[in-house]
C-alpha cells in the first residue's frame, strides 16, 4: 500500500504550555517499500509513527492510505510491533497469536491460519510453550505473528529490535526481511540504529529535532542481501551520519 504523510504537524499541552512535535513532515513510501526513519531521541519518531496508525491524530495536515485518509486504527490495513512484545504472560504461543485475529473467522480457519503464522516466524514446536519460556527473540517472534496474523497491507515497527543483544538483532533483522519478500509487506521502520536502517531500508528519513523536522530522505540504492562491510553500505552510512556530526568530527571519530 502507498502512504503519503502529507504537511503532518502536532502539537501536545504540556502544562499549559503549547509543545510544537512534529513541523510539516512530509515524505512518500511506495508499495511494498521498507522506509527507514531516524533521528535523535525525542525527535518525534514514535509521535510520527502513532499518527501513521492512527493512534493519534495530526493537529494538521494528513496521513493517506491509497488516498484514503487515515483517521482511525485498522488491524487490516495497519499491524504495529513494538519495542516490547507485549504478550500476555500467562497464555501460550499459539494464544498469543489468536488474541490478534478476527473474531469472523471460524475454528478451522483460526486454528489453520495460527498454524501457517507460527511456521512463519519459525516456531513449530513451541506452540504451547509460555513467554518466560522463550528468548527475548522468540517472544518478538510472536509479536510479528500476531501483527501478521490479519494480513495488514502495511507494518509499523517502533524500534522492535532495540532490547535485543547484537546477534539476535542481527538474526531478528534478516527474519523481518525473509518474511517481508514472501509478503510484499509495506514497512515502516523507526530505529536509532543508522547501520540498521541501512540494511532494512529502500529509503532513509531523518529527523531533526525539537520540532521533529524532515532534515534529508536518503535512498538506499544497494542490493539485497546487504553486505554491512562493504564500500557502498560506508558510502551510505557516511551520507546519514553527516546529517548529525560535522565532516571534520566523522573523520576523527569515526574514520568514515
Amino acid at each position: 500500500m502507498a502512504i503519503n504523510v502529507k504537511n503532518v504537524q502536532k502539537f501536545f499541552i504540556i502544562n499549559g504550555r503549547k509543545i510544537e512535535v512534529l513541523h510539516d513532515i512530509n515524505f512518500s513510501i511506495g508499495d511494498g517499500q521498507i522506509i527507514s526513519i531516524v533521528g535523535t531521541s525525542g525527535c518525534g519518531k514514535s509521535t510520527l509513527l502513532k499518527v501513521i496508525a492512527g493512534l493519534e491524530q495530526s493537529t494538521s495536515g494528513s496521513v493517506e492510505l491509497n488516498g484514503k485518509k487515515i483517521d482511525h486504527p485498522s488491524e487490516k490495513d495497519i499491524g504495529v510491533i513494538f519495542q516490547e512484545p507485549r504478550l500476555l504472560p500467562w497464555s501460550s504461543v499459539e494464544k498469543n497469536i489468536e488474541f490478534g485475529i478476527s473474531q469472523t473467522l471460524s475454528k478451522s480457519e483460526k486454528k489453520k491460519i495460527i498454524r501457517e503464522h507460527v511456521d512463519l516466524v519459525g516456531l513449530t514446536g513451541f506452540e504451547k510453550a509460555l513467554p518466560k519460556q522463550l528468548s527475548g527473540g522468540m517472544q518478538q517472534r510472536v509479536s510479528i505473528a500476531r501483527s501478521l496474523i490479519n494480513r495488514p497491507n502495511t507494518l509499523l515497527l517502533d524500534e522492535p529490535f532495540g532490547a535485543l543483544d547484537a546477534f539476535t538483532k542481527i538474526n531478528m533483522q534478516k527474519e523481518v526481511l525473509h518474511i517481508w519478500e514472501k509478503e510484499k509487506t509495506t514497512l515502516i521502520l523507526v530505529t536509532h540504529d543508522i547501520d540498521e536502517a541501512i540494511f532494512m531500508g529502500d529509503k532513509i528519513v531523518v529527523l531533526s529535532a525539537k520540532p521533529g523536522t524532515v532534515k534529508k530522505v536518503i535512498s538506499v540504492e544497494l542490493p539485497r542481501p546487504r553486505d554491512r562491510t562493504s564500500d557502498d553500505f560506508a558510502r551510505v552510512r557516511r551520507l546519514v551520519y553527516e546529517q548529525f556530526f560535522p565532516k571534520e568530527e566523522l573523520a576523527v571519530e569515526y574514520n568514515i
